[in-house]
């Protein structure tokens, strides 16, 4: 067995080049998930405490009801799109998404894109981690009432974390080491697994809090309604802005899974099933939930494990908290690990190997003590706008190339050469358009962030670095079709 697949599903060639290719990065021979797969891996992504949060977010920006279902759908439809348009590409050639952008960076070049995106994953890898152990926190002090003095920060704390907490963190970061390990065939049956899990949570959650409430109670209105007309279209394309944002970072990458869908069409059904489908029903769930708190605990509680934690009863905390903790390994092992798995690999593939690249990730979603990070909610939110700087452009480049400059053409067998006669040489293996567009893209995306007087864009930083990046990508490249 190799890291991923076996070698039969494998098709390798001898001419391709050493320095270019691995057993995991070779296209695939043997494409095998069907759409359900490809809707299980969005259930994993979406079922989280962060995907939780993030829809019960959007019900609280002061819009009423089908004012955020409408941003909502508007959302998710531009994600389903732009996700079939990045699926497509990968899923034809068999390849993952640092090798399809040898085609428009270089052979070379293509490191440019992997290294940011394999960084920007492994800062995520961290904080989902820390997530996860946070929520199996609440099961431990619930069983073990006695580990509470381990759970203060000033008692036993080291680097801003509890010692209960680093337990949690590297007993989760050790099981999702070990689920990744094993292979992306347990990776697929992981995560078949985790999204319905969540969701006879929720179920079962929703109708907890409808016995205590009564259906009455329900309000789709976490707040006060306080945009009308056309003073609330701002705040809608703001909510419109947040959802394309927080899937960027698996849009941009989705090609690490589309391609071992067994068509573009399975693959599409499954975008549709998991995208549009999946989150409207999953944020009603929220909404409905979150504003059930209210009437039955005296306070409005957004997040789920907390939520989960003031249930009268032992088994279904346990339950509830360990489902939540699951999905969260779901999302982190679909969206951050896997990622920088093939991106690190491609960097070197005879050195680093799938395995070795995530290994890679692992350790340094520990160094950079992911829970600091995340507990400052400046820092969170300055970094999301100043990443989205960054992915829109490799975004907007990816989409140009393989759509607007190539046509949907591309010579898999060039994307394994280093011969200058290669398609994708380009200058010494680079492609000086791409690096350029992306360039432009990322400098002129992220102003809106450092200067305060146009701090009002600052949330389209993903759509203009990605407009900037096509545009460009596409102009340059011109005289070349």
């Amino acid at each position: 067995m190799t890291d991923t697949v076996s070698r039969t599903e494998i098709s390798t060639a001898p001419q391709y080049d050493p320095r270019l290719t691995n057993e995991d990065l070779a296209p695939l021979k043997k494409q095998t998930w069907g759409s359900y797969n490809i809707f299980a891996f969005w259930m994993s992504d979406v079922h989280s405490v962060g995907g939780y949060v993030t829809a019960g977010s959007l019900f609280m920006l002061g819009l009423s009801s089908w004012q955020v279902l409408l941003a909502l759908l508007v959302g998710i439809g531009i994600v389903n799109v732009f996700c079939n348009l990045v699926a497509k590409p990968s899923q034809v050639t068999g390849v993952p998404y640092p090798v399809i952008c040898r085609a428009s960076f270089g052979v070379l070049g293509a490191n440019v894109p992997a290294i940011i995106r394999g960084l920007i994953a492994v800062a995520w890898y961290g904080i989902q981690t820390y997530l996860a152990s946070a929520a199996l926190n609440v099961v431990l002090l619930k069983l073990f009432p006695a580990l509470m003095p381990y759970a203060d920060v000033q008692q036993y704390g080291f680097l801003g974390l509890p010692l209960l907490g680093w337990g949690s963190f590297a007993l989760l970061w050790l099981v999702q080491a070990a689920v990744f390990w094993t292979g992306m065939e347990t990776i697929r049956r992981f995560i078949d697994f985790c999204g319905p899990a969540v969701y006879v949570v929720m179920f079962l959650l929703t109708g907890y809090l409808i016995y205590r409430a009564g259906w009455s109670a329900i309000d789709l209105s976490l707040g006060e309604v306080r945009h009308t007309g056309l003073a609330s279209i701002p705040v809608m394309l703001g909510a419109i802005a947040l959802v394309v944002s927080y899937f960027s970072g698996p849009m941009l990458n989705f090609g690490d899974f589309s391609r071992y869908g067994r068509s573009f069409a399975a693959v599409k059904r499954g975008n549709l099933l998991g995208l549009p489908v999946n989150f409207l029903v999953f944020s009603v769930l929220v909404v409905v939930t979150t504003s059930l708190t209210l009437p039955v605990f005296g306070e409005l509680i957004t997040d789920p494990v907390a939520t989960v934690a003031r249930v009268d009863s032992t088994f279904a905390i346990v339950l509830g908290a360990l489902t939540f903790s699951v999905a969260t390994i779901g999302i982190n092992i679909v969206a951050n690990f896997i990622s920088p798995a093939f991106d690190f690999s491609n960097v070197s593939p005879q050195r680093i190997s799938w395995r070795a690249g995530g290994m890679i990730a692992a350790i340094g979603s520990v160094l950079i003590t992911p829970w600091n990070l995340y507990n400052s909610p400046e820092v969170i939110h300055y970094t999301l706008e100043v990443l989205g700087a960054f992915i829109g452009p490799l975004f907007g480049v990816l989409i140009a190339d393989y759509y607007l400059v190539r046509k949907q053409k591309v010579v898999v067998d060039d994307l394994f050469t280093m011969s200058q006669d290669g398609s994708y040489h380009y200058r010494k293996g680079y492609n000086p358009k791409a690096i350029a567009a992306t360039a432009a893209g990322a400098v002129i995306a992220v102003v809106p962030v450092l200067v305060p007087a146009l701090s009002g864009a600052a949330q389209y930083t993903w759509f203009i670095g990605m407009a900037v990046g096509l545009a460009v990508h596409t102009l340059a490249s011109r005289p070349a079709r």
